[in-house]
């Protein structure tokens, strides 16, 4: 894309069996999700495998993650994402809308300005840095930007890295706030007892919504058809998901896959130049996050922790949790900018990259 070689070269594994290059890929992303996990990193699930196929695939790797298996991974992230908007954030919402809406315009403005930057100097090609720069909803941002022409393995590169950095760096700040020392992160149910209904309630929305995402001709049918029917029946009918590990870890490998066997020497090369711009751009984002939420603390008197995890660029599973752990954080609060800012970059991601890419091309 945009005059980066996409051609995969001969590597070790081009001669191998597909049989012998997913066995290979298997004990990559294990190996990788494992270490990741242990550090007690984010998206562990879906960065190991991910990382495992790009590996794959600057080596040679012939085999691609079927399409059924693939719409099937969006589906179910599409269900995670709609299970994870809460009815619960309403009420803060319309309490404090003035302030969740500015904060919001900030970040978004910020991150497009980055993203525009990136563009205009050539770092990245195309909208790629538009949707890169994109703060929160990362693996929603991965899944769409392809459907809109980014390149998808490098957005996946942007946004993975501003996960870790932000999630590190929220648990940093929580850490000189309050002492977590005590606090013990929840044991992972891998293999949880499946309740009948949501379990099948879950499958039947992820069939459906993918199904109606195809006729409808969505961008990235499987996700948003999915996502939106979801939301629409557990806002609207209080249906409830049922999203076991296990499900989640094979969803996210299978995504992490698709993104990393694309992966080519070049495209490697690519993103390995555009480092420290990227890295750049991730904490200028940060810092302005940062002066927004001292801006909410000094003058509306807001917990300083609270108005951080608030304005955090993304990683909004690992703040949830970062939150849950600090006595004097106001969750809602935190969780209902979190999730507005969610659904404004979801709603208004395709339009912002098209704008942008006009702009750069002018």
């Amino acid at each position: 894309m945009d005059g980066i070689s996409q051609a995969p070269a001969p590597g070790r594994l081009t001669a191998r069996a597909p049989a012998t290059q997913w066995l290979v890929i298997l004990v990559l992303s294990l190996l990788g999700a494992g270490s990741l996990e242990a550090a007690a990193l984010p998206a562990a699930l879906l960065i190991g495998p991910m990382l495992a196929g790009i590996v794959a695939g600057i080596n040679g790797a012939t085999v691609r993650v079927p399409r059924l298996a693939f719409g099937a991974a969006q589906a179910i992230v599409g269900c995670l994402v709609a299970a994870s908007i809460s009815p619960g954030i309403f009420p803060t919402f319309v309490a404090d809308w003035p302030l969740i809406l500015g904060a919001v315009a900030a970040t978004l403005v910020a991150s497009s300005l980055l993203g525009w930057l990136i563009s205009r100097w050539r770092i990245l090609p195309g909208t790629t840095a538009v949707w890169g720069s994109s703060p929160g909803a990362a693996t929603a941002m991965v899944l769409m930007a392809g459907a809109f022409g980014a390149d998808q393995r490098l957005v996946a590169f942007m946004q993975y890295l501003r996960v870790i950095f932000v999630s590190m760096a929220a648990a940093i700040l929580a850490r000189l706030w309050v002492d977590t020392s005590g606090v013990e992160v929840p044991a992972t149910v891998w293999f949880p007892a499946i309740d009948p209904k949501p379990f099948a309630a879950t499958l039947l929305i992820a069939l459906v919504g993918a199904g109606a995402g195809r006729l409808l001709k969505l961008p990235s049918p499987y996700f948003l058809g999915t996502m939106i029917l979801g939301t629409v029946l557990h806002l609207g009918a209080g249906i409830d998901f049922q999203l076991p590990q296990w499900l989640l870890a094979v969803s996210y490998a299978a995504v992490g896959w698709a993104i990393g066997l694309n992966f080519t020497m070049p495209i490697l090369r690519h993103a390995t130049r555009a480092l420290p711009q990227i890295v750049a751009a991730i904490l200028v984002l940060i810092a302005i996050c940062g002066g927004v939420a001292w801006l909410i603390s000094r003058t509306l008197g807001i917990d300083p922790l609270t108005a951080y995890l608030a304005t955090s660029p993304g990683g909004m599973d690992s703040i949830a949790i970062i939150a849950a752990a600090a006595d004097n954080v106001d969750i809602s609060f935190v969780m209902a900018l979190q999730t507005v800012r969610f659904l404004i970059v979801l709603v208004l991601g395709p339009s912002i990259a098209r704008l942008i890419a006009r702009t750069v091309r002018e």
